[in-house]
């Protein structure tokens, strides 16, 4: 297994925003890692306000755990 995600520490919250995506993506890889049913299901959810809506809200989960984990960059 390769270690990709070594600390939730960013320098300033897009980064952490941006990693907050990247832990969802690869959320979705682990749980779903055939990329042949993943690209046949993408028109699905890609055109689904509900779907769209659930991966705004793992994004949004990810996005505190992040922020939480940064001290919400307070300095």
């Amino acid at each position: 297994m390769d270690t990709w995600l070594p600390s939730l520490i960013t320098a300033t919250p897009q980064e952490g925003f941006e990693l907050a995506i990247t832990l969802s993506r690869r959320g979705v890889k682990y749980t779903q890692p055939d990329t042949e049913v993943l690209h046949k299901l993408r028109p699905e959810y890609a055109n689904s306000a509900e779907g769209l809506t659930a991966a705004s809200q793992v994004i949004a989960i990810n996005f505190q755990t992040v922020a939480a984990a940064n001290n919400y960059w307070r300095k």
